[in-house]
């Protein structure tokens, strides 16, 4: 029960502060009627309770899986097994990721099922997977991080110029989504199995990290072909209208559960499929721990069916409702103002945030402080988002402008961070787009561009995962080059 608890006050610091937000707005600038502030608070509720036992769930049941599964396949000592069962187990934990589907949820709903969820969530799932295998064979054959980045995003470069600006945003913010809760401890527990191979200490430190952040490019080329292939579709250019206040909260709530518990069981039933085939085949776990991994995968399937049924049914429509309304403001500078405000609340409540702080003040050995990390990822996020509601409001600005130079800045800095660090920071990009970014931001975002004149939601709308992911690959490794160059002042050695 401890450790529930632990979960428990996580998840309060990252969901509380925006309803407090919400809540003080309501009897201020921006009064919600009450059948959706009603839904918006037991939504609220259901989360907490759904995203306390989905990450419990995450610590007992997946990441234990990913650490079984991961030494097993190396001693496979063979490359397509290896590369087979990254491909298989890559694709469905990219499926179960709920950050992804609220994401496709959102595209669906915005384009009028023109652009199917399902369709969103498999083509991009594959795309994640097979550059899992990717990552995984980079390991076995030694290739630099940093060289297999700069090639793969010189293949998205070259891909945008022939996307549309509607599908650009998409897929930049499905590598966002891609690289949630569920997929980074299962995916970080894979890395370290297989990197294990590496005898030297150094590299296969190095090794341990990357791994997600490689990945989520998948993400990216995968939504870009998709687009491709759907330039002809029809679609609308408004957010999809809340449900009609004539019916009551718990109906509409009752209504949703049941599409809601069947998609996550579909989601999640591939996952323990394998796992138990892999337990009575070649891991051979023994009782205590095998059923313990089946009762997290447990807690992992209720607290996910709960915390997408308060999303989907209360959570997304009031942050739209919020973003409508302060972008219809003549004095457009709140609405980007509260982006920014936003912004910072979200990133300071995300759990994973401190994991991450964490992280880098050990392998640094204390020379880069967790309060750095705090204050410079929080500032860069809270931007991110203003800049985000920035090309909403300004006409001709396009996503673009910001991915382009963003991207070629992270890539540059490759040349000159610590190894280490690259890993950790194209890693970190799915630390900052946490459930509140995808549950509440995105649907901000959204309010906004239906608000503005002209503005075109599945254009304008999307994108804020995108730079909020893109952010900390910046930060991260600026910090790797202040600690490089610490430790040379101070006559020690950094990870080259």
């Amino acid at each position: 029960m401890s450790v529930l608890r632990e979960k428990l006050k996580e998840v309060l610091t990252a969901i509380v502060p925006i309803t407090i937000i919400v809540l003080l707005m309501n009897f201020t600038v921006t009064p919600i009627d009450n059948h959706s502030l009603l839904k918006f608070l037991l939504g609220a509720g259901i989360m907490i309770v759904g995203l306390t036992m989905f990450l419990h769930g995450i610590d007992v049941g997946i990441t234990p899986i990913g650490h079984s599964i991961g030494p097993r396949v190396v001693k496979f000592n063979k490359v397509w097994i290896i590369a087979a069962t990254a491909l298989i187990v890559g694709f469905f934990i990219t499926i179960a990721e709920p950050d992804l589907q609220i994401l496709a949820g959102q595209v669906d709903a915005v384009t009028g099922g023109a652009i199917n969820k399902f369709v969103i969530i498999a083509i991009v799932s594959i795309g994640t997977a097979i550059m899992l295998a990717v990552g995984f064979l980079r390991t076995l054959y030694n290739v630099p991080l940093y060289i297999c980045f700069n090639i793969i995003y010189g293949i998205i470069f070259i891909m945008s110029l022939f996307t549309s600006s509607e599908f650009l945003a998409i897929a930049f913010d499905a590598s966002g989504a891609t690289t949630g809760a569920f997929t980074v401890p299962f995916t970080l527990a894979l890395a370290m199995g297989i990197s294990s191979i590496n005898k030297n200490s150094i590299a296969s430190e190095e090794d341990s990290f990357g791994l997600v952040g490689l990945a989520s490019t998948g993400a990216i080329v995968a939504a870009m072909a998709l687009g491709f292939f759907s330039k002809d579709a029809v679609v609308t250019s408004a957010i999809p209208e809340a449900a009609s206040s004539s019916s009551s909260v718990l109906a509409t709530f009752a209504a949703e559960l049941p599409e809601v518990a069947w998609n996550v069981f579909l989601t999640l039933f591939p996952i323990s499929v394998i796992f138990i085939v892999f337990q009575h085949l070649f891991l051979h776990l023994g009782k205590r721990v095998y059923y313990k991994i089946l009762i997290g995968l447990l807690y992992t399937f209720f607290g996910m069916v709960l915390f997408l049924w308060g999303v989907n049914t209360g959570f997304m429509n009031v942050g739209a409702m919020l973003g409508n309304a302060i972008a219809s403001f003549d004095n457009k500078i709140w609405v980007v103002i509260m982006g920014f405000v936003f912004g910072i609340v979200t990133i300071i409540a995300e759990p994973a945030v401190y994991v991450l702080m964490h992280q880098v003040e050990e392998v640094t050995s204390g020379h880069v402080k967790k309060s750095l990390v705090m204050i410079a990822i929080c500032a860069g996020v809270g931007i991110a988002v203003a800049l985000s509601i920035l090309k909403i409001v300004i006409p001709g600005l396009q996503l673009w402008h910001y991915l382009l130079p963003g991207y070629l800045i992270s890539l540059a800095l490759t040349f000159f961070a610590p190894k280490l660090f690259v890993g950790i920071a194209f890693d970190s990009g799915g630390v900052a787009s946490g459930p509140m970014c995808a549950a509440f931001i995105l649907a901000f975002t959204q309010g906004a561009a239906e608000a503005v004149h002209a503005a075109d939601v599945l254009r304008d709308g999307f994108g804020v995962i995108a730079l909020v992911s893109m952010v900390p690959i910046i930060t991260l490794q600026i910090l790797g080059i202040i600690f490089k160059l610490k430790s040379r002042k101070g006559g020690k050695e950094s990870n080259e």
